[in-house]
């Protein structure tokens, strides 16, 4: 349900458009890693996915299972909440990985959180967590690279900032991109192979930006 709402919600917000690497035929099951700049991004990433026929389980601040109706949505289409810096924090791992064996895709968003940042401009992607690398790692599943553009184009900045770009964004349609690169297996779970998952990420960013002719892309 999640997929097919952003699937139908998206196209009202902004114009998507999506490209893929020659070798981005998504593999039947696999970690797919996507750099994380607004609110509305999950959304858009969704909704790209969806038109290659992917519908993953998501990863995701243990928070939005608070939010009403969200969170008994979330629950009931099992998605993972991640408690970061709590105990039950190594229960989202085992969660990832049993709908790995079940021959799902997991949607991961490596930063951690949102930049500390109120413009509204693209930038690379920052440092990655090593979960995702260990979890390859454990499961042997390749690592989908993701880059998305445009989303805080919708939302970013403060809470009012927010609400006033989602409020008029139906009206302003901002363009978006994903672009999904080819898969990667990652050897190892240290930091080189974490190091490896973000350069990939970085480049699928690179090429999503680009296609909206954003100039932090282009210098990068």
């Amino acid at each position: 349900m999640l997929s097919r709402c952003a699937g139908q919600l998206v196209p009202a917000f902004g114009r998507l458009t999506l490209t893929t690497d020659p070798e981005a035929a998504l593999p039947p099951a696999g970690i797919i890693a996507a750099n994380h700049t607004s609110l509305a991004d999950p959304a858009i990433v969704l909704a790209a996915l969806r038109l290659l026929g992917a519908r993953p389980v998501v990863m995701a601040a243990a928070g939005l299972w608070r939010v009403p109706l969200l969170g008994r949505a979330l629950a009931r289409e099992g998605h993972i909440p991640v408690h970061r810096g709590d105990p039950r924090a190594g229960r989202s791992v085992e969660l990832a990985q049993r709908a790995l064996e079940q021959g799902r895709h997991i949607l991961i968003y490596a930063e951690g959180g949102l930049p500390p940042r109120d413009d509204a401009a693209e930038a690379a992607p920052g440092a990655f967590q090593r979960g995702l690398a260990r979890l390859a790692h454990r499961t042997g599943v390749p690592v989908v690279p993701v880059g998305q553009a445009g989303a805080r184009r919708i939302t970013s900045g403060s809470p009012v900032k927010q609400l006033a770009g989602l409020a008029t964004a139906p009206l302003r349609r901002p363009r978006l991109h994903v672009h999904v690169g080819a898969p990667l297996v990652l050897d190892g779970d240290g930091p080189e192979a974490t190091a490896r998952a973000r350069l990939a990420v970085t480049a699928a960013w690179r090429t999503a930006a680009a296609r909206l002719g954003e100039p932090a892309a282009l210098a990068a």
